[in-house]
């Protein structure tokens, strides 16, 4: 790409499908030599640059390594590792910092983060800081950024397009098969802006998991607690960004897989409406299925980098170059208060009927409804509808072939603990659904569509306002992150992907066993004496403080279809409110 960050002539949309190999050809390697050969290859580009390690051994017992990646920056590397991606690019467009010097903050802390969390797959620092040095000279000759993101490190999701790297997606049996010869729309437009790419995160086999673990380089743990899982699919995003190592990653989320990791490692994701931002160039199994579509999207540290992101990819006008996008430009003022009423109505769903939260989900909606009343907002209760319905109607569209796609690529690549759980819960007996049954399950997702549309039209008879509520808050999942192979309840997320609603995550606090009490809320929601089924005995008897040590504790605000800025201006003032509460 050239230095002004112009596309050559055109941008080729990714159209590149996943790897016919089990169909047609034996397995060259078992996965165990892929693995191998695969970590050697990471590990030997990490060492090019032994003064980005730690100069002693972390032992495994070592619980919370949170710190430890930024312990061994200067002082300067170290203020520029905590800025959000919106200073950040303001300090780079005002030159007070350089491209190079943040590319190298970045890149010495993911090194360390790697280490710690193994969160990375494809490491190219090397291309990243000449990309760096290019930016620098560029603003050196013309005073000028490339784009708005001018010097940004941002890191990618391993199954998003990345020209000249692998997308291995999780799967062993596509590593080193999947080399891309082009960028996802998204990547373009993050170079288009300015932007340096430096790394690859970790997503886990099959994608569909909400937890990161594969055969080629294994489990990634959250940093806080690697007894915990950082979440999935984009949970090599989560544990990076929540160390500093990068200030602006892309996930995707077809069923909470931006939301669960920003949760669980405290930090900020949004999982806007499909077709609202660029899709274009993700690799993974069942291309071509569209009965369930996932939306990209961003996990950072602060609320206004997800408009940063939003505004970033929408300025670039992707809906010319993917025809099924929306031309719908962003609008900022509307995340800056413009048609935002000042009070606000919020429904809290406190237990969505199937599985109740853990006690610090439930004390942080209290807290947040407390904050919220205090402000001058009002406040309802949300009343759950078919939230065991949309799981068992999102389940066959996920696995509309019966699972045989996810079971024809494991063949040479035994399933991880958390995809031989998916996997058991494979619909039809495991059979595919035919072309007839596809239709009735088209037409009964628009049915429920319609049916929870007018259950938040029937709101308005509820608030003082006699308007519908603004948006529901709502837990991100019924636990904090929780050990490792053990998620089992994804209803709090994949029901708005059902919806195809706007939800955003974002961060309450962070749970200290030893000093955890938890609060009264039985004012506001009464709860099933006994288990209603398997999967909530199974997740209230997970419930111990100490199992759950120094986890973040997270809400999830929800808006309508294709609200993403009206839930980011929203989220302004539940937060406004929070913080006033303190």
């Amino acid at each position: 790409m050239p230095p002004d960050g112009d596309f050559p002539g055109h941008i080729d949309v990714p159209v590149m499908s996943a790897p016919v190999l089990g169909r047609t050809t034996q397995h060259s390697a078992a996965w165990e030599t892929i693995s191998t050969r695969k970590i050697t290859d990471r590990e030997a580009i990490l060492a090019r640059w032994p003064d980005w390690h730690l100069k002693k051994q972390v032992p495994d017992s070592a619980l919370d390594v949170s710190s430890l990646p930024v312990s061994g920056l200067t002082p300067r590397e170290r203020e520029i590792v905590h800025h959000d991606a919106t200073s950040l690019v303001e300090a780079l467009r005002e030159r007070r910092y350089t491209a190079v010097e943040v590319t190298r903050a970045f890149c010495h802390v993911a090194t360390i983060a790697q280490g710690l969390t193994n969160c990375l797959t494809e490491v190219f620092f090397g291309e990243a800081l000449e990309r760096a040095t290019e930016l620098d000279r560029h603003m050196q000759e013309t005073g000028k950024p490339v784009g708005p993101l001018h010097g940004l490190p941002v890191s990618i999701k391993d199954h998003i397009l990345v020209k000249g790297r692998d997308t291995a997606s999780g799967y062993a049996e596509w590593a080193y098969r999947t080399v891309s010869d082009r960028d996802a729309v998204a990547v373009a437009i993050l170079r288009k802006a300015g932007a340096v790419l430096y790394v690859k995160t970790a997503n886990p086999q099959t994608l569909l998991a909400l937890e990161t673990n594969n055969n080629i380089y294994g489990r990634t743990l959250n940093p806080f607690n690697r007894k915990l899982t950082p979440g999935g699919s984009s949970g090599g995003e989560g544990a990076l960004i929540s160390v500093h190592g990068s200030p602006l990653g892309i996930g995707t989320d077809i069923g909470g897989s931006i939301r669960i990791p920003a949760a669980h490692m405290g930090l900020y994701g949004l999982k806007g409406s499909v077709a609202r931002m660029p899709h274009a160039g993700l690799l993974g199994s069942h291309d071509g299925m569209d009965a369930i579509t996932g939306a990209l999207g961003p996990i950072a540290t602060s609320a206004r980098d997800l408009a940063l992101f939003c505004r970033v990819m929408l300025q670039y006008r992707p809906w010319l170059l993917e025809p099924p996008l929306i031309e719908m430009p962003w609008r900022q003022d509307v995340v800056d208060g413009v048609d935002i009423p000042n009070q606000l109505c919020i429904a809290i769903l406190w237990d969505d009927g199937v599985v109740a939260p853990h006690p610090p989900i439930l004390d942080a909606l209290k807290r947040a409804k407390d904050a919220l009343l205090a402000a001058g907002h009002e406040v309802i209760t949300w009343e759950p509808v078919g939230h065991q319905e949309a799981w068992d109607l999102i389940l066959k569209l996920y696995f509309l072939d019966g699972g045989a796609e996810y079971r024809e690529t494991l063949a040479h690549d035994p399933p991880v603990p958390q995809i031989e759980w998916m996997m058991s819960q494979v619909p039809n007996d495991g059979a595919p659904f035919s072309v007839a049954e596809i239709f009735r399950l088209n037409l009964a997702r628009e049915a429920f569509r319609a049916k929870i549309l007018q259950h938040w039209n029937s709101t308005e008879a509820r608030t003082r306002t006699g308007r519908p509520v603004d948006a529901v808050l709502s837990p991100v999942a019924p636990t904090l992150a929780p050990p490792h192979d053990t998620t089992r309840w994804w209803g709090y997320t994949s029901y708005w992907n059902l919806m195809d609603y706007s939800a955003a995550v974002f961060p309450v606090g962070r749970l200290d066993a030893d000093e955890y009490r938890a609060r009264d809320v039985s004012a506001d929601i009464v709860l099933p004496s006994d288990s209603r089924n398997p999967t909530e005995e199974f997740i209230r008897a997970q419930w111990a403080p100490q199992t759950y040590h120094n986890a973040a504790v997270s809400l999830q605000l929800i808006g309508r279809r294709l609200n993403e800025e009206r839930v980011l201006g929203m989220l302004r003032k539940v937060e406004d409110a929070l913080h006033s509460s303190h």
